[in-house]
């Protein structure tokens, strides 16, 4: 998968970011770039055996694509 700049997000087609943006509506789509910093400010609350593999390329594909290769864990 291939992220390109200005890219959308569904936070409800991905399990885990849907409990991350519990607070928000999890229908309404987030930029892609601003999907990393939530996962990266959230990894904490993230269960990486809970993770799809869809959702797992969409990590790596949005870590390489805006964190230069880094997922910074918090």
């Amino acid at each position: 998968m291939e992220i390109v700049a200005g890219r959308m997000i569904i936070p409800a087609d991905y399990p885990e970011l849907k409990q991350l943006v519990w607070s928000r509506d999890p229908a309404r789509p987030i930029p892609a770039e601003e999907v990393l910093s939530i996962y990266e400010r959230n990894w904490r609350f993230v269960d990486e055996d809970r993770l799809t593999s869809r959702e797992a390329d969409l990590i790596r594909d949005l870590v390489a694509e805006f964190g230069h290769g880094v997922l910074l864990k918090s």
